[in-house]
């Protein structure tokens, strides 16, 4: 069954705010990586943008729990900081994945269509059709 977690959008300052809740809720980041560590093919971005956050994600208590964000890069719409989020869900499988993201994505607005990144996994993003956000990930094992 898939589950939830919070993922947070910042317009630059990512990197304050995740360090801010490390210290408030312990631990070690999970995944730190900046938008510089794309590979070269991927889409490209000023180099204004190459240091801020591509994707954090803070592993919170003892039930699975998640909290993930980034820096909007100049290509996504800005907003109010504080309603800059994602609902994102992690699937079981791919198929689950893909019946998510095409169930939840159906009558709104596909931001990246559901595919193989970089990173090693299966991801989409998309506002539905009531103008929330959303990713949609599956991790693939590791080998």
């Amino acid at each position: 069954m898939a589950f939830l977690n919070v993922y947070l959008n910042f317009n630059g300052n990512c990197e304050a705010a995740f360090n801010h809740y490390k210290s408030v809720f312990g631990g070690e980041f999970a995944t730190f990586s900046r938008f510089g560590d794309m590979p070269s093919d991927e889409q490209p971005l000023p180099e204004s943008e190459a240091n801020k956050i591509l994707h954090v994600s803070l592993p919170v208590g003892s039930a699975g729990c998640v909290l993930m964000g980034s820096d909007c890069p100049p290509s996504f719409p800005n907003g109010v900081q504080g309603n800059l989020f994602n609902i994102s869900i992690t699937a079981e499988n791919k198929e689950e994945a893909d019946r998510l993201f095409n169930s939840l994505s159906t009558g709104g607005k596909v931001n990246m269509p559901i595919a193989d990144t970089f990173w090693g996994a299966y991801f989409g993003m998309f506002a539905d059709q009531f103008g929330v956000q959303w990713m949609v990930n599956f991790d693939y094992p590791k080998p």
